[in-house]
């Protein structure tokens, strides 16, 4: 047997269970992972909590949780190339990461080498954050010259948004909550509180305009961009639907490009780019973990160890 975190119906925290489940095993063309760390995202408690959310992503109950891992393989069916067993890996496994075994098959499940130097709690951060992150950019185009506004910059997403927004030249201002300036200066940004008036208080941090924002999180971000003449082309969001407010671009992970997990740990082994972990929890407190996720003031990542 061995564990993994499973709901039998749809809630808050309070739904996830750790529960003693058949030990998978990998068949034909498929590896199999032993996690060792799972990198939480709003998504998961998204999904978790809301029917409408998880039939997006064809996902019913009962179901496991969890979409990011990093862990070692362990053992590798048939037919498999580029994998072996004690390779060290990272990845994605929507509605199942948080458990002993994940059993993969790529390359339709997003698998990846983990780089000598980056640790498995940094690395099961990376897939849908770190994806996420760069599709958004890439749909704006930062560099040299631009001034980006960046909604919700403190978060999971944000925390890359803002430093490769920042690696590509681009002066950075950061939504987020007051008691998360600090930390917002020390990734590069100027941070400007969310909420009503929004777009009166970016212009006044930035008299000379805003040419390009990346909406993490709902609409507030973008409409405050196009209030202050943003080109609707140069505008991302990637959680305000398929149907974004003014004809702005809707975007996320699937849209990145292949090599942008790459680029991404490259960037931390060279020392550009960091990522914080706020907090890590052992499987066992799934529920105090989920719950510090969904409260939304968290600076950086939320790791579960197993």
């Amino acid at each position: 047997m061995s564990r993994a975190v499973i709901h039998e119906t749809f809630g808050g925290p309070e739904v996830l269970e750790v529960r003693e489940v058949p030990e998978p095993h990998a068949g034909p063309g498929e590896v199999r992972v032993r996690v060792t760390a799972a990198g939480l995202n709003p998504m998961d408690w998204g999904i978790a909590s809301a029917p409408e959310a998880a039939a997006r992503f064809g996902i019913t109950v009962p179901s496991g949780f969890g979409s990011d891992f990093a862990g070692v393989v362990d053992e590798v069916g048939a037919g498999v190339t580029g994998f072996a067993v004690g390779d060290r890996v990272h990845g994605g496994a929507l509605g199942r990461a948080v458990a002993d075994f994940v059993v993969a098959r790529p390359p339709a499940d997003a698998l990846w080498h983990t780089p000598e130097g980056i640790g498995d709690a940094v690395a099961s951060t990376l897939p849908v954050a770190g994806l996420t992150a760069v599709a958004a950019l890439a749909a704006i185009g930062p560099g040299p010259g631009d001034t980006v506004l960046i909604g919700g910059a403190a978060g999971g997403v944000g925390v890359f948004a803002v430093q490769l927004a920042g690696l590509a030249g681009a002066a950075v201002i950061g939504t987020a909550a007051p008691g998360t300036f600090g930390f917002l200066r020390e990734l590069g940004a100027e941070p400007v509180s969310y909420g009503a008036g929004l777009a009166d208080r970016v212009q006044a941090l930035a008299p000379g305009g805003v040419s390009a924002a990346a909406d993490l999180f709902g609409t507030e971000t973008a409409e405050a961009a196009l209030a202050l003449g943003v080109a609707p082309e140069r505008i991302a969001t990637v959680a305000a639907g398929p149907r974004p407010p003014g004809g702005v671009r809707a975007t996320g992970a699937f849209e990145a490009a292949p090599d942008a997990l790459r680029q991404i740990t490259d960037a931390i082994l060279a020392g550009r780019l960091t990522v914080p972990v706020a907090a890590v929890f052992p499987v066992e407190e799934i529920r105090a973990a989920v719950t510090l996720q969904a409260g939304r003031h968290v600076h950086g990542k939320i790791v579960v160890t197993l």
